[in-house]
C-alpha cells in the first residue's frame, strides 16, 4: 500500500499511519479502502465497540483468534497489498483504544510507523468530523513527528447517515454544531447556533446528550415552531449500536418534549430551514430540503 509521501522525503522504511474512518463501523457503511486498510495494517488501534463492529464481517478476525497480547495471524487472503500479496502469516496487533488513553497511543503510534509499521488507527463516523483526526496532527507537531506520513481515510459522518434515514433534509446548505462544550466554550456554541438559525442552514446537532434542549431553545428565538426536526438515533448501526437504530419526525416547538428519543452519543438532531417539508409516498413519510428556487423544468 503506497503511502504517496516519497517526494516529502518520508524514509523509505517508515510505514504510514492511517486515521481511518469507519461509518457507523457495519460493513454496509464502510468504504472499500477503509476496509482494505485495517485488514493489511501491522497494528489497528480501536475501541471494544469498534473492534466488535468490525468482527461482523472479518475486517477483524474473530476474538477468540487473539491472543492475550492482542496479537493475531492474517492469512494471504486477508493481506492483500496494493503492490503485491503479503506472505502467508502476516502478523497483526489490535490494540485497545479508549479516551484515557490518546495521547499514549498516539505516540505509540509514531514509533510502529518508525519502525516500519502500517497503524490503522480507527475512527467512528468521519476521522475529521469531531473525531480523532486532528489530535494525532496536534500530537505529531508536539512530539516533533513531522516525519511521520499520515493519511486520513474517510468515513460516513452522522449527518450523512442521519439524513439518509429520513429522506433528503441536507439538499440546501446546512451545518453541523457540535455541544460538546469539553473543549468549546457554551457562549461560543449559541453563537455559533444563533448565527446557523438566523443564516437558514439545516442544522445538524452532534453530542446531543450534552445541552440539547438548551440548544433547541435557542434555534426556537430565530425560526417557527413549525419547522421539522428529526432525530436520529444510531444510524446505520441497525440493531448494534448502544440504542439501537432509529428516528423521529417532530417539530421545533415539541423536540424538547421527546427525552425518551434523546438517547446519548449516537442521537444526532437534524433542524430543518423554513422550506424543509414532509414528502409522502406509498412507503413512507420523508423529510425533503429542496435545493431552493428549482423545479423539474429546470433539469
Amino acid at each position: 500500500m503506497s503511502s504517496g509521501n516519497e517526494s516529502a522525503g518520508t524514509p523509505d522504511e517508515y510505514g504510514t499511519l492511517y486515521v481511518v474512518g469507519i461509518g457507523p463501523g457495519l460493513p454496509d457503511h464502510m468504504t472499500k479502502r477503509a476496509k482494505e486498510v485495517i485488514e493489511t495494517a501491522d497494528c489497528v488501534i480501536a475501541s471494544n465497540l469498534y473492534q466488535s463492529f468490525l468482527r461482523e464481517d472479518g475486517t477483524l478476525p474473530p476474538e477468540d483468534e487473539v491472543d492475550d497480547d492482542g496479537f493475531v495471524t492474517r492469512d494471504a487472503d486477508t493481506a492483500a497489498r496494493d503492490e503485491g500479496d503479503r506472505e502467508d502469516g502476516h502478523e497483526q496487533q489490535i490494540v485497545r483504544s479508549s479516551m484515557g488513553r490518546q495521547i499514549e497511543l498516539a505516540k505509540e503510534a509514531f514509533k510502529r510507523v518508525r519502525a516500519g509499521e502500517d497503524v490503522a488507527h480507527v475512527s467512528g463516523g468521519d476521522p475529521s468530523v469531531y473525531g480523532k483526526s486532528d489530535l494525532l496532527f496536534l500530537m505529531a507537531e508536539e512530539e516533533e513527528a513531522t516525519d511521520i506520513p499520515i493519511e486520513i481515510v474517510p468515513g460516513v459522518t452522522a449527518a450523512l447517515g442521519g439524513s439518509a434515514m429520513v429522506g433528503a433534509p441536507l439538499c440546501n446548505d446546512f451545518c453541523t454544531v457540535s455541544l460538546s462544550d469539553k473543549w468549546r466554550g457554551w457562549d461560543e456554541i449559541e453563537e455559533k447556533l444563533r448565527a446557523a438559525a438566523i443564516s437558514d442552514f439545516v442544522i445538524v446537532l452532534y453530542n446531543c446528550w450534552r445541552n440539547y434542549e438548551k440548544a433547541v431553545e435557542i434555534v426556537r428565538e430565530e425560526r417557527t415552531d413549525d419547522a421539522y426536526v428529526a432525530i436520529v438515533n444510531d444510524a446505520g448501526r441497525e440493531d448494534a449500536g448502544r440504542n439501537g437504530e432509529g428516528h423521529f419526525v417532530t417539530t421545533l416547538g415539541d423536540a424538547v418534549n421527546h427525552d425518551d428519543k434523546v438517547s446519548g452519543m449516537g442521537t444526532s438532531l437534524i433542524i430543518g430551514n423554513h422550506e424543509t417539508k414532509t414528502w409522502s409516498n406509498d412507503d413512507r413519510t420523508y423529510l425533503v430540503t429542496p435545493r431552493g428556487g428549482r423545479d423539474v423544468d429546470d433539469f
